[in-house]
């Protein structure tokens, strides 16, 4: 892998996130290099600019290497893309101060006098991001877009001019073409979440556009669904939580649970948030909040007091447009390490994947539950003479944690991020 990002007279060393990934993997794509060189061609001077969809930072680090004081917006709805872009501008001693992080259903600001993208793979994300840019760009703004040139084609082009303007593509340069479209100054309204039902489970479902498996319950999910373990659990993670729906039926499952919803997709976690309140799923009787919803890389910054005794996860096995499974690794790595002594780590994934060989070398232990021609549901448990039995497993939060509206009485299993309030029935 090379580290080394080299165009238009500016040098950078940047590192795909987290840093230990497969050699193969670099953290740009000639996209990247196409919209800098294109930058640099018409001599863009440095004005109020978002950016979006920067996977690691190259598009960032390279407007800061120009220009340390160019003002910047990112958005992004991925957090190891926010964690990966701060990581690349400390390698390169470049300064983030000017930089405004918004998630991708924060509202934009009306300053912008640039926009920089990277075309996404899910195109009714891309739509909705057009949409929203809509709302706030004049007439006569341009939005530069980076992309392959095998994704470029007239349907794409008829995204554009739908959602937010007419669009060409350049010549073709190392295989990839700059986009440039130019807003109409019309005002789109953003597109509603797709909603469905799965009434054996009864479970209604909302789903934002970014997040995996929009209109069905994907494969997985079915079998996991079908198939939960069995015991009694009270503290119970969602790891990769997609809508949530793994974790909603636990919750149906074991009342008495707290649920933690993780992903690394902002859209994911507030569509679980959504089906959470959706589906009125606080066990009356319990006192305090009985579930959180976090945005983080796995389980990077879950609370040290947080135990579980039940890990449900369903690992991608893409990262953008990459194939790796770096992801399930550090999934089933963080898992082990956060479970209680005796915990189990429930996993659905593709037979081909072989996590059984990850999960008998990491737990020394692994059993198949189900299985079909596509999919295997396996199961780990954490069994280590170090690990520390925590019976109490509730972390006292800090005063500032308690200032944030906490419940007098909190469930003995929140703690996750000072325990984010779920919604209210």
């Amino acid at each position: 892998m090379t580290t080394q990002f080299s165009v238009a007279d500016i040098e950078l060393e940047l590192h795909r996130y987290p840093s230990e990934q497969e050699s193969n993997l670099q953290a740009w794509d000639a996209a990247d290099e196409h919209l800098i060189k294109h930058l640099t061609d018409i001599e863009q001077t440095a004005v109020t600019t978002a950016v979006i969809n920067d996977n690691f930072g190259a598009l960032t680090a390279s407007l800061l290497a120009i220009d340390s004081q160019w003002p910047l917006l990112l958005e992004t709805d991925a957090k190891t893309s926010q964690l990966g872009t701060l990581q690349n501008l400390a390698k390169n001693k470049l300064s983030s101060e000017n930089i405004q992080w918004l998630n991708s259903r924060e509202a934009l600001p009306s300053s912008v006098e640039l926009v920089l993208m990277k075309l996404p793979k899910n195109l009714t994300y891309f739509a909705h991001q057009l949409n929203r840019l809509s709302q706030i760009l004049p007439q006569g703004t341009q939005i530069l877009i980076g992309a392959k040139a095998k994704s470029i084609n007239k349907s794409l082009l008829e995204v554009f001019a739908k959602n937010l303007g007419p669009a060409s593509a350049s010549l073709t340069w190392k295989k990839t073409r700059v986009i440039t479209c130019v807003s109409d100054g019309k005002v789109r309204s953003l597109p509603q979440g797709v909603n469905w039902s799965i009434p054996e489970f009864n479970l209604e479902i909302s789903n934002l556009s970014n997040v995996f498996a929009a209109n069905k319950l994907d494969i997985g999910a079915r079998i996991m669904l079908d198939n939960m373990p069995k015991g009694e659990f009270t503290s119970i993670i969602d790891l990769g939580c997609g809508n949530g729906v793994l974790g909603l039926h636990a919750k149906q499952v074991f009342p008495k649970a707290y649920i933690h919803f993780i992903d690394d997709s902002e859209m994911a976690v507030e569509s679980a948030r959504q089906n959470w309140a959706l589906n009125n799923l606080d066990t009356e009787g319990l006192v305090g909040e009985q579930a959180s919803f976090s945005w983080d890389d796995c389980l990077t910054h879950l609370n040290e007091g947080v135990r579980p005794d039940l890990i449900l996860c369903n690992p991608p096995f893409h990262q953008g447009e990459a194939i790796t499974d770096h992801i399930a690794w550090q999934m089933f790595l963080q898992s082990w390490r956060a479970l209680k002594n005796g915990g189990i780590l429930h996993v659905v994934g593709n037979r081909h994947l072989a996590y059984h060989v990850k999960l008998q070398r990491i737990f020394k232990n692994c059993t198949t539950v189900e299985s079909n021609g596509k999919f295997v549901i396996l199961q780990a448990q954490k069994i280590s003479k170090k690990a520390e039995n925590h019976e109490d497993e509730y972390l006292a939060p800090s005063s500032a944690e308690a200032e944030n509206s906490q419940p007098s009485e909190p469930h003995p299993q929140s703690g996750l991020y000072g325990g984010k309030k779920s919604l209210a029935r």
